[in-house]
């Protein structure tokens, strides 16, 4: 077990002089990294296989942690905890994929940690119905993440922007229709994240697999199968508990994944620093990424790090690997408005 060091920033203006980047120490917990699935469907809505078989498929190939997210259904976990949980080692957690329509425009949010059901929500407009969508996840006790944005291209930076109470969306989802790149004048999740975080709002982006086709291995469909394994997050944290899970995500301390391993993220007054896990004889270029989406640095190392120039709004990470794998660290900020 590797022990971290967590540095709380804050960024502030002394006796006038220009902005600087603070760092409060935290005494070193002892911590790890978690992987975890937040979107995957089983038989209760629109996927291929049963509860148990779908967790089976996530705990025979070493995660720690999934939330079954079908549509419009709270599937019961208990049961299956007790089969499958152990201690570090596996864990369940609640939720729901809130899926509600507008006109041939699909919203679609997930709730974690859910303490009941959500129904499906109705609205005049794409942000009513997140909005209540969110709010409604919050009054269950759960934290909201908005899915796929450009699904049906129902949602983009605009719409974001105009949520409270939303700190996660999906920067990556594995499924064939989402439009993760946009295209044909929409965003990318990408260009979204980066112009909600230019606003001087907070958010973070997770990678998910969306998973559907447990059984599509080996035959044909009448479509490109969402398969399981392809999107995930990675959180640090002291033990794995349903409540050290919904306080990373709260917080941001995690990553997230198409392939890419870090060993570590770790940041100071002074600077990021991300500790790349090559695999095999991968290569990998770091993009240090800013205001409006710009490139601040690149790097080829294997422990990239980013120098703070003091004027930054935030700066976040995205590595991509010579196989076409990528990671993405979470930002940091100056300063974040509140919503």
């Amino acid at each position: 077990m590797r022990v971290q060091t967590l540095t709380v920033l804050v960024f502030t203006v002394i006796a006038g002089l220009p902005f600087l980047w603070m760092a409060a120490e935290v005494p070193p917990q002892p911590s790890r990294w978690f992987k975890g699935n937040l979107h995957a469907h089983t038989v209760n809505s629109d996927g291929d296989s049963t509860p148990a078989d779908v967790v089976s498929w996530y705990r025979e190939r070493n995660y720690n942690f999934l939330v079954l997210s079908d549509h419009n259904y709270l599937t019961e976990i208990g049961g299956l905890n007790q089969v499958y949980a152990a201690k570090d080692k596996f864990l369940l957690i609640p939720g729901e994929e809130v899926s509600s329509s507008l006109k041939e425009k699909e919203v679609h949010v997930n709730g974690y940690g859910l303490a009941d059901q959500v129904p499906r929500q109705t609205g005049n407009s794409i942000v009513d119905l997140l909005q209540k969508s969110v709010d409604a996840i919050r009054g269950a006790k759960g934290i909201p993440s908005v899915n796929h944005p450009n699904y049906t291209w129902a949602i983009g930076s605009k719409e974001l922007l105009a949520i409270k109470n939303l700190r996660l969306f999906e920067v990556f989802n594995n499924s064939w229709s989402v439009g993760n790149r946009g295209g044909g004048g929409y965003e990318s999740n990408e260009e979204m994240w980066d112009a909600v975080l230019s606003a001087g709002y907070l958010l973070y982006g997770i990678a998910v697999d969306d998973a559907h086709d447990f059984k599509s291995y080996g035959r044909a469909l009448p479509y490109p199968p969402t398969v399981p394994g392809t999107g995930w997050i990675q959180v640090r944290a002291s033990e794995l508990t349903v409540g050290s899970v919904l306080k990373a995500l709260n917080e941001g301390d995690f990553y997230a994944s198409t392939g890419v391993v870090l060993d570590d993220i770790q940041s100071t007054s002074a600077e990021l620093t991300v500790q790349i896990h090559r695999t095999r004889d991968n290569l990998y270029r770091t993009y240090f990424i800013g205001q409006g989406g710009k490139v601040l640095a690149t790097s080829t190392q294997l422990k990239p790090v980013y120098r703070f120039a003091g004027d930054e709004a935030y700066v976040r990470a995205r590595i991509e690997e010579s196989n076409g794998g990528n990671a993405w660290t979470q930002p940091i900020m100056r300063t974040a408005r509140a919503r």
